[in-house]
């Protein structure tokens, strides 16, 4: 039986049609993705980098794609929504569409929205490497090598924080891989294989012969300095490969008697002595030397001159040591260590009616310190032993409420209330009312330049009628996205003003003086507590140049 061609003609036609179609032909209601991807250094197109676009929400691969030999990916039949989009690729940084900080600008699909000529930069990933030798030049191995970075933004309280460590092989070599570009400090913290610690009575019974041996390599920075305030910063810029070489000497050890008493129940007051690198606490070993009396002695051997912390007696006492000879500690050395205690209440006054996360961060001197936490319970909360010190108060949600975040309104020490979240503490127990706000408000809107939406605008949502204390746990960013569109999360309520700034992500923000520029050019917003989960900005938010 011959075949109706006469019928399949129509469908024929239409076969040849789609066939006839541009590679990057839509099918109804779905929408591309495309563009290049680029060496954000050099300009030259990157081949076969993954491109991948993610889901807004979840975060989970939704479609990906290579790049071909020109730099070019398209990624189709994707249906109108937000999207995160990201690249990778060996030798590179893998990275956020238009990263900045932890801000990027998410892709919007729909119609009118220009998504096929994208140009994504990927930044060639840095390496740091070099060799630690000791004296006479032979190789240091096992050496700790940690690596800080300085802060390239403008985030309140941001401060040289670590960034990697390493240990070096028995060449003394080490390399530190995938760097971001950025400026980054050096120490390095080793033990000479020969050397013999011995207590000083035992160095007395071998009528000194050890002391030869008895040696230590001070914590040494790039560039072989011993002094933490001399160090050399390595500053690193995309695909950079630098060395650094560090060289070690060996210096005679010093010896610390330090008292170990007894408490009431018998115990031991064990000292504890710590050396702080950019911020990062490294413990020291002890050797004990038991006491005849009720009071005892530790000797901490094979100290390396430097600069000391010291926990000792009971009650304890902390005391900053610059140890340059051998010695015994006076035990009335430094302050007492204290204790903050207190309760969480909300802005109506109510204890908080569940579990909380309460961190104290430390913030006088450059150099990050190690957070310390505990959980507060029924509001209650406490913290053992924080330094004298200026601390900064944050908070969250535990349990069912893992992840909430609550803003610190204020701090009330007897009949004194500080805005803002900073405590100082001093020499005596500190008993505080932190106020917190639950800050369950997302503040959307679109910035905008010449009546169309601007992509990557850094966004900043800045309380008014505010004191400067307050300004930083109230302060919200982000980033707007390919529409213009942004999201300001767990915003407490009160009044704000909304500013967009082009390329504002090298201006220091956070100074009221540097933001208060923009603010003529803002947006005000107001929050209640009655405002519900969202609030949409009233009209867009002008662009303004930095």
């Amino acid at each position: 039986m011959q075949a109706n061609t006469t019928s399949r003609l129509p469908l024929f036609c239409l076969l040849l049609a789609l066939a006839s179609l541009p590679s990057n032909a839509q099918t109804a209601g779905l929408y591309r993705i495309a563009g290049t991807v680029v060496n954000a250094v050099s300009g030259e197109p990157v081949r076969r980098a993954t491109v991948a676009v993610l889901g807004q929400e979840d975060g989970r691969t939704i479609l990906s794609a290579q790049s071909d030999n020109d730099g070019h990916f398209s990624l189709p039949n994707l249906p109108a929504a937000k999207y995160q989009l990201t690249a990778s690729k060996r030798g590179f940084r893998t990275a956020f569409y238009d990263e900045h900080d932890e801000f990027s600008s998410a892709i919007v699909t729909g119609e009118g929205q220009d998504t096929s000529n994208l140009t994504f930069r990927l930044t060639p990933a840095s390496v740091l490497h070099g060799v630690v030798t000791g004296d006479g030049g032979d190789p240091v191995a096992n050496a700790s090598i940690l690596l800080f970075l300085k802060p390239h933004g403008h985030s309140p309280g941001a401060r040289i924080a670590e960034a990697d460590s390493t240990t070096t092989d028995d060449t003394g070599a080490y390399e530190f891989g995938d760097l971001a570009s950025g400026e980054y400090l050096l120490a390095v913290k080793a033990e000479p294989w020969y050397a013999l610690h011995r207590s000083v009575s035992r160095a007395l019974s071998d009528g000194g012969a050890s002391a030869a041996l008895d040696v230590a390599y001070p914590v040494t920075f790039y560039d072989s300095t011993t002094e933490e305030a001399s160090a050399t910063a390595i500053m690193l810029a995309g695909g950079n490969r630098e060395e650094a070489n560090l060289s070690l000497h060996a210096v005679p050890a010093l010896h610390l008697v330090v008292e170990a008493p007894r408490n009431q129940a018998g115990a031991v007051a064990q000292p504890e002595l710590r050396q702080s690198i950019f911020g990062k606490q490294l413990s020291t070993e002890t050797a004990s030397l038991p006491g005849a009396s009720p009071s005892g002695t530790t000797e901490f051997t094979g100290v390396a001159p430097g600069q000391y912390e010291l926990t000792q007696g009971d009650p304890p006492r902390l005391a900053n040591l610059d140890a340059s000879v051998s010695q015994q500690v006076d035990p009335s050395l430094g302050a007492p260590i204290v204790t903050v205690s207190g309760t969480l209440r909300t802005a109506s006054g109510a204890v908080l009616p569940y579990d909380a996360v309460l961190t104290l961060n430390r913030l006088d001197g450059p150099y990050s310190q190690e957070p310390v936490r505990v959980i507060s319970s029924n509001g209650a909360f406490y913290f053992p032993a924080p330094a004298p010190s200026l601390w900064e108060v944050s908070a969250e949600g535990t349990g069912k409420m893992q992840g909430r975040p609550l803003a610190v309104v204020s701090t009330t020490a007897g009949s004194r209330t500080r805005q803002g979240d900073r405590i100082t503490v001093r020499d005596r127990p500190l008993s505080l009312e932190v106020t917190v706000s639950e800050g369950e408000t997302q503040v959307e809107g679109f910035a905008r330049d010449q009546n169309r939406g601007f992509a990557g605008a850094m966004i900043v949502l800045v309380p008014r009628n505010r004191p400067v204390a307050a300004l930083a746990s109230l302060l919200r960013r982000d980033q707007s996205d390919s529409d213009g569109s942004f999201s300001l999360h767990n915003v407490v309520p009160g009044s704000y003003t909304v500013v967009a700034i082009q390329d504002g992500w090298a201006l220091n923000w956070s100074r009221p003086e540097v933001i208060g520029r923009y603010l003529p050019g803002g947006i005000a917003v107001t929050v209640t507590a009655e405002s519900g989960k969202i609030v949409q900005l009233s009209r867009p938010v002008p662009v303004q140049n930095r």
